[in-house]
């Protein structure tokens, strides 16, 4: 029996083997056969393009033949357009513009801009019904700024943001002149224009803060003038045809004179209220009459005071001298420009009345002027 089953074992097995080699080689003829079919379809294919391929090219060639001429005329206006566009490209374009007028350059208005201020500057200056002294202005902000009253410093006042100070003392001040100025003291900067207070007798309507400059003077506060604030003291008549008028007015004011309506000239007032007024008029005649008037102007030249004289010039003495009293800031060489009409002759005055130093002088002094 074992021998039996063994025999039938390996029978079996040879079978198997011999149909896997059989499937194997039938495979293998499959796949040979499906080779030569596709490379026999590839190499038709291949002929076929062949084909193809020179009958374009023949076609091509035939296509040039037929076609040339009108091909080189297309290539020609092509060239001919290339050349055009490069020559317009080279050529410089001249553009024509209409003619534009020159621009107007306008100066900038400065009147509503902001100052800078660099130096301390006034802006109030008052007399007070009491006598009282407000001086109120500006400088650089947040820095310290005296006040200078005749040479001598009152106060320190210290500024705002915006730069302003006032400064009002509690005492009130005599009756005098007053001469006003400022310094930054924290820049070392004095104030370009100075204030000429004149503080009467008579009360502060007739006080008056003048802000004198470099360009002329301006009132900050402005008198209540009447004739009584102009005084004609004397008026000297000289053989020589010169008329001289002195008195007494509103101190750092104008006074001028005319004569039968005849504007001739003008004086200012000093500090110390005197004025003196020389001009030449003529020869008057013996008895005629004549209207002389002394005319006193404020800041700006409005007549606040007038004095009409009329008088008969009388017979002339022929004396060869006239007297002038000293008034207190005065000066030889103004005495003799208004009595000899040239100052430097004032050493002809000092050596009439033997002064020795020709500027101490002194008021009251009763003086000769040598007329001749």
């Amino acid at each position: 029996m074992a021998a039996t089953n063994i025999g039938k074992t390996k029978r079996s097995t040879d079978e198997i083997i011999n149909g896997a080699i059989n499937r194997q080689q039938s495979w293998l003829e499959k796949r040979r056969n499906f080779t030569r079919k596709f490379l026999r379809r590839f190499n038709m294919f291949n002929a076929k393009e062949s084909e193809s391929v020179k009958t374009t090219h023949e076609n091509n060639k035939s296509t040039l033949r037929s076609y040339w001429f009108p091909m080189l005329c297309a290539l020609l206006v092509v060239l001919i357009a290339v050349v055009v566009m490069l020559v317009k490209i080279n050529t410089p374009v001249k553009i024509i513009s209409p003619a534009v007028p020159e621009p107007i350059i306008k100066p900038v208005d400065k009147t509503n801009s902001v100052k800078e201020i660099t130096k301390p500057e006034f802006d109030i200056v008052r007399i007070e019904e009491n006598g009282k002294l407000v001086i109120a202005g500006r400088t650089i902000p947040g820095d310290n700024v005296s006040i200078v009253m005749n040479n001598k410093v009152v106060a320190t006042e210290h500024t705002n943001k915006n730069g302003e100070f006032v400064f009002a003392p509690a005492n009130a001040y005599k009756p005098g002149n007053y001469v006003i100025s400022l310094i930054d003291i924290t820049k070392n900067i004095k104030s370009e224009n100075t204030v000429f207070v004149y503080i009467s007798e008579r009360g502060y309507k007739n006080s008056t803060s003048l802000l004198l400059t470099k360009n002329g003077s301006k009132f900050l506060q402005a008198p209540n003038v009447a004739d009584g604030d102009l005084v004609v003291s004397k008026i000297d008549y000289l053989e020589s045809g010169r008329l001289v008028v002195s008195g007494k007015a509103l101190p750092k004011l104008r006074v001028s004179l005319s004569l039968n309506d005849k504007y001739l000239g003008y004086a200012r007032v000093s500090n110390y209220k005197n004025f003196g007024l020389g001009v030449d008029v003529g020869k008057l005649k013996e008895g005629a009459t004549y209207k002389m008037n002394v005319r006193l102007h404020d800041g700006e030249g409005n007549v606040v005071a007038d004095i009409e004289h009329k008088f008969v010039m009388p017979k002339m003495s022929g004396a060869n001298n006239t007297f002038y009293t000293v008034r207190r800031g005065d000066c030889l060489w103004i005495i003799a420009r208004n009595f000899l009409r040239k100052g430097i002759l004032f050493t002809t005055i000092a050596k009439e009345n033997k002064i020795e130093n020709p500027d101490l002088i002194f008021p009251e002094q009763n003086l000769k002027i040598p007329v001749k």
